[in-house]
């Protein structure tokens, strides 16, 4: 069931050419090079941004993504821990 042979390969060319005509073709084919061309080099240059070493505490270091400490609600903003007249009200 998973083996394409020459007759399956020949019937999808046919109907290719049929619905796009031969004239189309080498633009379709030109088109679908440029287009895997810009593929591989955005999946190249994702994996240059992967990071190379995931030693224990480097994977999140200067990247923000930093889970923040909760304080069991007790927190207050900024203006209120500077002016504390403002607690109150």
């Amino acid at each position: 069931m998973g083996h394409v042979s020459l007759p399956h390969i020949l019937i999808v060319v046919a109907v290719i050419v049929l619905i796009f005509g031969a004239p189309k073709l080498p633009m379709l084919a030109r088109s679908l090079g440029q287009s895997l061309k810009i593929f591989k080099s955005e999946v190249k240059d994702l994996r240059d941004d992967e990071p190379k070493s995931t030693e224990p505490g480097e994977l999140n270091s200067g990247t923000g993504d930093e889970p923040r400490p909760t304080t069991g609600g007790a927190t207050r903003s900024a203006d209120e821990k500077q002016d504390p007249q403002t607690h109150g009200k």
